[in-house]
């Protein structure tokens, strides 16, 4: 564990060198220097950057809930809701947290609107496969043949007046990795505001959400990640405020074998990481939950298909790029994103 926190905070430190130069910080007096904290939840670094006069003690309100969230959604500590529906496949229904039940049921809506593609069942192929761990490994066939039968989001049965979950079959694993650190950073928004925090930057280990504007008006200048690169590197920008960016891509978490590489965004469907032409899909959204579920989904579906679904969305918009370094982007960022590196180019679609 040690070793993987020190990955992340070597890559939180690239982050925060390109924050500093895309956010810009406006020093004309005092009151407009930020003040930040950082942490380590939901297995990844956590930054908080406020630019409003308030009691640094914000800062312990907001990492006691990403806390009290992770506590209740980890399937990595000893307990947790999430385990305890886990350990009742089968057999019983969970009753569960107003947190934990307004995630799954968020999932379900959009397991629907993908037609599967996003499926939080997917927990025993995630296992299978351990990408982002030590103990990585190319499952055999025979593996993934007999696990894929615990894959199925329609399995899921939930009961809105009492908050109660269940897994119909004995052996399913619910994993809420897709989709929860969205839903913290929604959390961290409403927590900031209802406490008089009007601008800030919100950093869960790369979804990015921008609170208000810059002190002086104008919007956050964020870089969209280059899925070729490491994180740090960028291809260009999107002015925005109030808004969130998640990307999701083949960049973050893979391993090597035999010469090949294998990304940790796994098919429901096959039980093999994706294989599409696409290399990394940002989403912005109003909301962080909708970008963290939709990035995913998306980049599973493909770049023809995908950029239908986001087009019939309102609110949210979308950057798509291939592996041979070609972009497209959605209707609503026509006149906002811009291009900084020349080696990439646009592409009609």
């Amino acid at each position: 564990m040690l070793s993987k926190k020190i990955k992340y905070i070597s890559l939180f430190i690239m982050i925060i060198l390109s924050v500093n130069i895309l956010y810009g910080c406006n020093t004309s007096n005092n009151k407009n220097t930020p003040i930040s904290k950082t942490n380590f939840y939901l297995d990844t670094v956590i930054t908080i950057k406020l630019y409003d006069n308030v009691d640094d003690t914000i800062f312990n309100k907001v990492f006691d809930r990403i806390e009290e969230i992770e506590n209740k959604m980890t399937i990595n500590k000893n307990t947790s809701e999430v385990i305890d529906i886990n350990s009742n496949s089968g057999e019983n229904f969970v009753k569960v947290s107003r947190d934990t039940f307004n995630v799954i049921e968020k999932s379900l809506y959009y397991s629907e609107l993908s037609k599967g593609y996003f499926d939080i069942t997917v927990g025993p192929i995630v296992k299978l496969w351990n990408i982002g761990s030590d103990d990585a490994r190319v499952p055999t066939k025979d593996e993934i043949k007999a696990t894929l039968p615990k894959v199925d989001y329609k399995k899921i049965l939930i009961n809105k007046d009492t908050k109660e979950v269940m897994l119909k079959d004995k052996g399913m694993v619910i994993d809420l990795g897709g989709i929860a650190k969205g839903y913290v950073a929604d959390e961290v928004k409403n927590l900031l505001v209802d406490n008089g925090v009007e601008h800030g930057i919100i950093n869960l280990g790369g979804n990015v959400y921008t609170l208000g504007t810059k002190v002086d008006g104008s919007k956050w200048k964020i870089g969209i990640q280059n899925p070729l690169e490491t994180r740090g590197a960028y291809i260009g920008t999107v002015s925005v405020s109030n808004k969130s960016i998640v990307t999701s891509g083949i960049y973050e978490r893979f391993f090597e074998k035999d010469g090949k590489r294998y990304h940790h965004i796994l098919s429901p469907f096959t039980g093999y990481p994706v294989n599409n032409n696409l290399s990394g899909v940002s989403i912005i959204s109003d909301k962080s939950i909708d970008g963290d579920a939709l990035s995913t989904s998306i980049f599973s579906i493909g770049l023809k298909e995908g950029k239908k679904i986001i087009e019939n969305l309102d609110g949210v918009d979308a950057i798509f790029i291939t592996k041979d370094k070609k972009i497209s982007i959605t209707s609503g960022l026509k006149d906002n994103f811009e291009l900084v590196n020349n080696s990439f180019e646009f592409i009609s679609d």
